[in-house]
Parts: C-alpha cells; structure tokens; sequence
C-alpha cells in the first residue's frame, strides 16, 4: 500500500512538471509576436487613408505571422 502511495506521487509530479515546462518554453515567443504586432500596427496604420483602412491595417496586425510564412515558402518554393 505504501509503494502504491509512493508511485500515485511520482507521477503528479512528473505530469506537474511537464505542464510547467511547457508554459515556459512560449514566453520568448510572447514577446516577439507583440513586439511584431506592435510594429506592423504602426506599419499598416501609418499607410491608412481612411478611417476603415486604418481598421483594416489594425487586423491584419493581429495575423502579421501568417503573411510572414506564407510569403517565406512562397519565395522558397519558387
């Protein structure tokens, strides 16, 4: 019965550790993305005529990494 306690323990542990790693490994990544969302807002916006290109400057600041991917394998397939 002791071993059993023992082991249940041992595997909280190792599943605890494990999500706490995971939330640590995206921190860097967090700042990048805002960092780049901060600058392709401005970018967008500062190039905007009206008031709903500037809306529209503001969303696609929002999914600025998917240009980026998709214009890096675009050049690489060519």
């Amino acid at each position: 019965m002791n071993m059993k306690k023992r082991k249940d323990k041992n595997l909280f542990v190792k599943i605890k550790t494990k999500h706490n790693k995971s939330h640590k490994d995206f921190r860097g990544g967090s700042a990048v993305y805002g960092l780049g969302f901060i600058g392709a807002a401005i970018y967008y916006i500062q190039f905007a005529t009206s008031f709903w290109m500037g809306v529209l400057g503001f969303l696609k600041a929002l999914v600025w990494p998917i240009f980026l991917v998709y214009e890096s394998l675009r050049f690489l397939m060519a």
